[in-house]
Formats: structure tokens, C-alpha cells, sequence
């Protein structure tokens, strides 16, 4: 799919955002283990969540979907007669190889080429001492169901998904399993099972998961930041810019661009604050402002990871060089983001502005910048990243995006939601 994307004045209207992809997952996988049925509102239909579906009903689940309504009876897992594919979504072949651990059979899991790049052996190792059988650090792997025991266990790297691999195999493990994290990372899996009723708990940076029965609820997924991050960037770098952006989830270790944002000069507030199924949610609201440049490191990094295109396609347009460090995680995503936001990005000016370093980027601002044929590498976020920049050119050309369908990961209906506006 081509996409082209004509420049624009201004960006402004009242938004709604798909689902949290996220909490979209995990409604199905701990829907599935709960006891009872659980109905889901706000379900993201994005192609990697349907992949989740699809692999626990192969699995023997009854789930039923209805547009963003879906339904899960709970109940005893089975062995499928096939290889689970999880499409492109590493968060469905990760959070699911912890779950099929405790089972009591074996099956395969694969996915697109792109997941069988994917780094596995950060998950496996922990499984296996637990007590699992996993073969394959790629997939596709091999996961013999076995009883398992709790462990303690220091992630060598922040990672939201191996944290939530080791948690859900907890849930099946005889004894403690204590997950040590060196930073805070998004905590969606912990919150749901706590909702549900798991035998889980924070102290400081370790949680402590025991093997639990969960018990099914109403789950309300929120809208997701990752993908109101889009609409944020457009906001800040189009002069005159002024958006809503309806119920969207708020998570703490999921605002990191907000606080960039905000310390770049963009004038955000958060309106209407409250809390659904434990997590918080807000509308949001974004004012563009004349931007600066920042440096982005350190603990900060996790809790914008899956933002970083559409804070670089911002820093494009700020005051000076920000500097974006201690990220190296991007060069295992559906792409290698800091390579592919170099390449791709620098296709809209003579000079490239981006100069990628080992673990992130430095992006010079203000630099002229024209219409551009460019790729999203199969790469969802860079997709949408790659038609922000394309709205902010000046002029009558067009921004042409190459495999641009695949922002339907994440994002079904983007490119009508940026050219035709918000809520009518």
C-alpha cells in the first residue's frame, strides 16, 4: 500500500485513538487463564491483537469478537494442532512463551520474518531455569510445558516484555518468583493481574508473583499513548495547532513523551483525570509552541521507547541538537529504528539532520525541509512518523510512503484520521 500525504496549515480537532495495544494483549491472554467470562471494550483490532486472539482460540479458547467488543471464556488451555503464528507482534510471542511454560503440553510459535529476527534467548533463559524446555532463541521455538518453580530473577535489561514472560510463567510456578527490574518499566501486566486477582506485589523494583487463580472482569482498554503520539507530534510542529485527544491511558511508565514535550515548549494538559480497571486515563490536550532542544536518557528511555520516531520527527523542528541516548533496545524492534529514522528521515532534506550513534541519535533542528519518497520498512511507528513529517511540509508536492499499510499494526484508520480531522 502507497500512501501520499499532502502538507498542512495546521492540525486541529477532538480525537479518539484505537485501544491500547498493550492492555488490548494482555485482556485476551489473562482473559483466557481467568475464571468466568470477560467482556472487552475498546479492544485495538490492529493486526498484532487479532494475532493474539487468534493463537488462543487455536489454543481452545471461545472468544468472540464484535468490532472493539470482545468476549473471552476462560478456561484450561490445549495443546494446538498447529504452529502458533504470531504475525509481527513480539509482544504476543514473549508474553505468550511465559503462559506456555506452566502448560501441560508442548507447541511451536513463529511469526513474519521480521519476529524471526527478534532476540528470544532474553526469555528463554529465564524460563528454563524455572523449569520450562525452550528451544530456539528465534523463532520459531519450541516450548515443552513442564511444572515449574519460582525464581528470582535481575533482568539484565529493562524490558517490559521479558518482565511480563517471567511474571505470567509465575502464575504457574510452586514458591515465590520475584522479577528484579534495574529501571521501571510499563507495568500493564502487573496492574491487570492485580484487577483480576493475582497473587502479586511491588516492593521497589522487585515484583513477587505466586501462583494464582484469576477470576474473569469487565476490562476496559483505554486509548493508547503510543499511538495519541502521532497526533501529539503533529500538534507540536504545525504552527497554530490545537487538539483533544479523548480517554487515553496515562500510565506513568507510559508518559515519557508528555514530560519531552512539555520540556521542549509544547503547552499540554491533562483534563477529565480518572481511573479504569487500575490504570489511570486522561484527555488530552496540545498546543503547539515554538521548541527547544533536549537530551533524553537514561531512566527516561523505557517510558517512551515505542515514541522515539515521533519524538524525533519533533526534534526535526526544535532550537538546537537533542540528543537521544541509552536506547540500543531500538535496534530490535520490527526495524532498526535508529538506523531506518536516520535513513528515512534524511530523505526529506538535502543534508541529513540525524546522525545515529550506537544506543540513539542526534537530531540538528531547523533545517529546511521538502517533500520526499520514502519507506516505512514494514515498520508501523516509522509509517505514522514518516506522515507526520510528510504534513509538515510547505508547498503543493507530496510525501509519498512506501508499504505505508502497515501502520494498521497499531493504528487502523491513521492516514483518514490526518487528513480529514477529528470528531465531527
Amino acid at each position: 500500500m502507497t500512501v501520499k500525504i499532502s502538507g498542512k496549515q495546521k492540525f486541529s480537532g477532538t480525537f479518539t485513538v484505537p485501544g491500547d495495544k498493550s492492555i488490548s494483549h494482555r485482556s485476551v491472554m489473562l482473559g483466557a487463564l481467568s475464571k468466568g467470562t470477560t467482556e472487552v471494550t475498546g479492544f485495538l483490532t490492529g493486526e498484532d491483537c487479532l494475532a493474539t486472539i487468534s493463537c488462543f482460540r487455536a489454543m481452545g479458547v471461545y472468544i468472540q469478537q464484535n468490532s472493539t467488543n470482545v468476549t473471552i471464556k476462560g478456561g484450561q488451555l490445549s495443546k494446538p494442532t498447529k504452529t502458533l503464528d504470531v504475525g509481527n507482534s513480539g509482544t504476543t510471542l514473549r508474553l505468550m512463551s511465559g503462559i506456555l511454560a506452566g502448560q501441560n503440553f508442548t507447541c511451536s510459535i513463529t511469526g513474519d520474518e521480521s519476529i524471526q529476527k527478534r532476540p528470544m534467548k532474553r526469555v528463554v533463559d529465564p524460563l528454563a531455569l524455572m523449569g520450562a524446555q525452550v528451544s530456539g532463541v528465534y523463532a520459531p521455538v519450541t516450548i515443552e510445558g513442564r511444572p515449574l518453580k519460582g525464581i528470582k530473577y535481575t533482568l539484565p535489561v529493562a524490558s517490559a516484555q521479558v518482565k511480563s514472560a517471567i511474571i505470567l510463567a509465575g502464575l504457574f510456578a510452586d514458591g515465590e518468583t520475584i522479577v528484579a527490574e534495574p529501571t521501571v518499566t510499563r507495568d500493564h501486566t502487573e496492574i491487570m493481574l492485580k484487577y483480576l486477582g493475582a497473587n502479586i506485589k511491588r516492593e521497589g523494583n522487585n515484583i513477587i508473583v505466586s501462583k494464582s487463580n484469576l477470576e474473569a472482569k469487565p476490562i476496559a482498554v483505554p486509548g493508547d499513548i503510543s499511538s495519541a503520539a502521532f497526533l501529539m507530534a503533529a500538534a507540536a510542529i504545525l504552527p497554530d495547532s490545537h487538539i483533544m485527544i479523548k480517554n487515553v491511558g496515562i500510565n506513568p511508565t507510559r508518559t515519557g513523551m508528555i514530560h519531552v514535550l512539555r520540556r521542549m515548549g509544547v503547552d499540554i494538559k491533562l483534563h477529565n483525570e480518572g481511573v479504569s480497571c487500575g490504570e489511570p486515563i486522561a484527555d488530552i490536550e496540545v498546543k503547539s509552541a515554538p521548541l527547544k532542544a533536549t537530551i533524553i536518557s537514561g531512566a527516561e528511555i523505557p517510558t517512551l521507547i515505542d515514541e522515539i520516531p515521533a519524538i524525533a520527527a519533533v526534534a526535526l523542528f526544535a532550537e538546537g541538537k537533542t540528543i537521544i541516548k541509552d536506547a540500543e533496545e531500538l535496534r530490535v524492534k520490527e526495524t532498526d529504528r535508529i538506523q531506518a529514522v536516520a535513513e528515512e528521515f534524511g530523505k526529506f532534506f538535502d543534508i541529513n539532520p540525524i546522525q545515529p550513534q550506537e544506543d540513539g541519535m542526534v537530531v540538528q533542528g531547523g533545517m529546511p525541509l521538502k517533500a520526499a519518497a520514502v519507506s516505512s520498512r514494514g515498520d508501523h511507528r516509522l509509517a505514522m512518523s514518516l506522515s507526520v513529517l510528510g504534513m509538515a511540509v510547505v508547498g503543493d508536492n507530496e510525501t509519498i510512503i512506501e508499504n505505508a499499510g502497515c501502520a494498521d499494526v497499531s493504528f487502523p484508520g491513521f492516514y483518514q484520521l490526518i487528513q480529514e480531522g477529528g470528531i465531527k
